[in-house]
């Protein structure tokens, strides 16, 4: 009988905001139980029917982490959890020195061969641009990407690309994530006080590779043209007052789905390659026409613009002005979802294949 162990840098559940940490807190609290352990710091609560293998955080592993090394407690702490006779489904997320060390502690052991270490990655690009060392061909047995996009640019990047590879949506939850009724929306509008406008929206952390300096540099032109227009920026703080722009600062993630069910438009300006893109499956889920930025992972998940605006340029503010003026002047139709897509349900069950299918590469 094989044993599902994951290693999480961050405490589980996590109260702080993060796409993956939201998806397994879904997970374990939906009543899915392919995966048996759990390696953390201490979180708040615990999940229940999981056993949990603590590791006590730290000056020195601090220090560890900043070096690029390995936090050596979770080393320790599963070599604690394995006996020599037992087969093990191990996941490691984004930490490529941690899974060299998982190896390892493995290979010493003598049961590198009873186990199955699958990575989670959640970016776009391939990880090292300079090329893969020889050693991580060795220390991985899966790698599981967020889009069919990323896996195409791993393999034409590296010369040898060796691993069982799995492909796993990110999802939300459509029952919050969703669209309003008509007369639901036009009452929320009226609460935001922006009735009878068209409401863009803006939503994430205000780092340049998000963009939000290029939307802005658009809107001071669309609003001189289209006063029924306004924008949310949600995540960002007030810089300096701008006309037709209301900005909210941070929201708990437990209030974020009126934002985007308030917003009739919303806009997705990353400039960086981008693994999956959650908060435009969020404004999708609420009946929101997406404007977004054609990198990373974002032109998939649009479905290649099925399903939404792409700009080929995003660091061009003509190209958002454009694209904003055309939808509002009707030349843009708008396009919404006729029913919900990449939910947390589907994640919850490809994680279950993803976990079955590495049980029966071990038995």
């Amino acid at each position: 009988m094989s044993k599902v162990i994951l290693i999480s840098q961050f405490p589980l559940p996590f109260s702080g905001i993060g796409s993956w940490t939201t998806l397994y807190g879904n997970y374990f609290e939906s009543g899915h139980r392919q995966i048996d352990h759990i390696i953390c710091p201490e979180p708040e609560k615990r999940f229940d029917a999981i056993q949990y293998g603590i590791v006590k955080s730290g000056i020195f592993s601090k220090i560890n982490e900043k070096m690029q090394y390995f936090r050596v407690g979770f080393v320790n702490k599963l070599e604690s959890m394995i006996s020599n006779d037992e087969k093990c489904v191990i996941q490691i997320i984004d930490s490529f020195h941690l899974a060299g060390h998982v190896h390892r502690m493995l290979q010493k052991k003598g049961i590198r061969h009873n186990c199955h270490i699958q990575f989670f990655y959640h970016g776009f690009a391939p990880f090292w641009r300079s090329g893969l060392t020889p050693d991580f061909y060795r220390e991985i047995d899966e790698i599981v990407l967020l889009t069919n996009d990323s896996y195409k640019a791993h393999l034409n990047h590296y010369i040898n690309f060796p691993f069982k590879v799995s492909v796993l949506y990110n999802g939300v939850d459509v029952n919050r994530f969703r669209p309003l009724s008509p007369e639901k929306k036009s009452e929320l509008k009226s609460e935001f006080g922006v009735s009878g406008k068209k409401v863009f929206l803006w939503c994430s952390n205000n780092r340049p590779k998000k963009g939000l300096h290029v939307v802005l540099e658009a809107w001071k032109n669309i609003h001189r043209e289209h006063k029924d227009a306004m924008l949310f920026v949600v995540g960002a703080e007030k810089a300096n007052p701008e006309s037709g722009v209301k900005y909210f600062g941070r929201i708990p993630n437990k209030e974020l789905a009126k934002y985007y069910q308030v917003a009739d438009c919303y806009l997705f300006p990353t400039l960086c390659q981008e693994g999956f893109g959650m908060s435009l499956v969020e404004a999708l889920n609420c009946g929101c026409h997406c404007i977004a930025s054609h990198q990373g992972g974002v032109p998939e998940v649009l479905q290649y613009g099925k399903l939404g605006k792409l700009i080929d340029r995003p660091n061009f503010a003509s190209e958002w002005e454009k694209a904003i003026s055309d939808y509002l002047t009707g030349k843009e139709p708008a396009i919404t979802l006729e029913k919900p897509m990449y939910s947390m349900q589907d994640w919850n069950e490809g994680m279950d294949r993803i976990v079955l299918s590495a049980k029966q590469a071990i038995s």
